[in-house]
């Protein structure tokens, strides 16, 4: 078995072309060759489910079959396990693979069938960037073909076959200085799979983070950081293709939660990572926060707004200006995900999480019940102001609870008992309102943008009314939330 550790990168027909002249690839010979694969499942799919690649290449004359896990893509990276040999077309050989896999394609192997295939040249280049360094730079371009369509193939692969992680991103860096080559947020295989299904593009929520008590700090927060940073790329294509609201939501959530992941960390991080990374990520957020504010104004404000005492013609006048300003948003959003900035940013932040040094003070088990009282601490000090008449300090109180949440989001599986389920319980509630207060509070923001110079003051007034009518039920979730028992004490 050996371990494959290589960075895709998506780029366009012109920036492939200008590939070859770039310097660092001038005096080195080039290889191309034609790879054809067949990649083989169940009917059921249950090698997808498994997370697990079977494939019959066929290179020149020779044949080879392929095992490869699928972990997930992060800013265009992947470790997994691979076992390589040559093989015959349609013969499954499975004696050299490692005992669990092999039982499982063994026990598979009468079951499986061609699924999908993919055609492209590789033209390939051998680098040596420093001593003890050796990097494999391949250039697909062809297609996938699933269920009698195609779907275009042109990325970048570069293949670590001697040095470090770093090394990898240091190639990429250097690369992106002159080329526009973004990381790639999927396999050939998970598009293809896609395309033999005729998904259509959904909006893809966080996955659980499978945190363990003995992981060291640093090792949790890379964990963390990285489960952010793909959670967001499952959801760039979604923001720059498809007008559903629901893709720059989670896009945000993913943000959000990563700079989260950053202050409850911050005091074990070095001061230069928080200092150059936490503020790009809250500009990004910012780009985003405006086009997920006009979507809610549009989807949920405005059809409220039947029952404010103002006229149709205002409410339509709101409508066309909402439109308008929500349209240039959702272009902004996209130019910021398109952008090269947006793409250094994912190696730059990838390289600078993987390249942390490890701590060995102490295992993460004894660091959760620290961050969570702290945080739980803030939520009750922000508690008291937010039953006021004052937006901004429910906001506060909004963003330290989100702060909680997410921290025990990151530790569930260390925290997860009865206490827990109840817990989650009250904060799902809490937080929901504590939502709506803020859809509220920004809503009359965007009203008096769109009626800055005019008297009707219909409309604000009703928005107030429907912030104080739902403050009675803030301070009883907020009672019931802090009587809650603390899922961590038991630790």
């Amino acid at each position: 078995m050996a371990t494959e550790t290589e960075i895709k990168l998506s780029l366009s027909a012109r920036a492939a072309s200008a590939l070859a002249k770039q310097a660092m690839l001038s005096n080195i010979e080039r290889q191309r060759q034609l790879l054809i694969n067949t990649y083989y499942d169940t009917q059921d799919k249950r090698l997808r489910r498994e997370r697990m690649v079977v494939r019959h290449r066929q290179k020149g004359r020779q044949w080879l079959l392929t095992v490869k896990t699928a972990p997930m893509l992060t800013a265009g990276l992947a470790q997994r396990s691979e076992w390589e040999v040559p093989s015959r077309p349609g013969e499954f050989d499975f004696s050299h693979i490692d005992g669990g896999v092999r039982d499982l394609l063994e026990s598979l192997r009468d079951d499986l069938q061609p699924a999908f295939t993919t055609h492209f040249m590789r033209d390939t280049w051998l680098l040596e960037p420093h001593a003890g360094v050796r990097i494999e730079l391949a250039l697909d371009r062809g297609w996938i073909e699933a269920r009698g369509q195609r779907q275009t193939i042109r990325e970048i692969e570069l293949e670590l076959l001697a040095g470090e992680v770093g090394d990898l991103f240091e190639l990429v860096a250097e690369l992106q200085a002159s080329l526009p080559l973004h990381p790639e947020s999927s396999s050939k295989s998970e598009r293809a799979y896609r395309l033999l299904a005729d998904l259509p593009l959904t909006a893809v929520k966080a996955l659980p983070v499978p945190t363990e008590a003995a992981m060291s700090r640093i090792g949790a927060f890379r964990l963390i950081a990285l489960s952010c940073l793909n959670h967001l790329q499952n959801n760039e294509a979604g923001v720059c293709r498809s007008d559903d609201p629901e893709f720059v939501h989670q896009a945000r959530v993913a943000i959000r939660r990563l700079r989260s992941a950053i202050r409850l960390w911050q005091p074990l991080l070095p001061e230069a990572f928080v200092a150059r990374f936490d503020p790009l990520w809250h500009d990004l957020a910012s780009k985003l926060g405006d086009t997920r504010n006009w979507d809610v104004f549009l989807a949920e404000t405005l059809p409220a707004l039947a029952d404010a005492p103002s006229g149709r013609i205002e409410v339509e006048r709101l409508l066309r200006h909402a439109r308008r300003r929500g349209a240039n948003s959702r272009k902004a959003s996209r130019s910021a995900l398109r952008s090269t900035a947006y793409s250094r940013l994912l190696i730059d932040f990838s390289a600078a999480v993987l390249a942390l040094p490890d701590d060995a003070a102490g295992s993460l088990g004894g660091f959760v019940p620290r961050c969570l009282d702290k945080r739980a601490k803030r939520v009750k000090e922000r508690a008291v102001a937010a039953l006021g008449d004052d937006d901004v300090a429910r906001h506060s109180l909004r963003v330290a609870f989100k702060q909680l949440r997410y921290a025990v989001e990151f530790f569930t599986p260390i925290l997860a008992g009865p206490v827990l389920v109840n817990y989650h319980q009250s904060a799902s509630g809490l937080q929901d309102l504590l939502g709506r207060l803020n859809d509220l509070a920004v809503a009359s923001q965007l009203v008096a943008e769109a009626q800055a110079g005019s008297k009707d003051q219909g409309i604000a007034v009703w928005l107030a009314a429907q912030t104080d009518s739902l403050l009675p039920e803030l301070a009883s979730l907020l009672k019931d939330f802090q009587q809650q028992p603390l899922p961590w004490k038991a630790l």
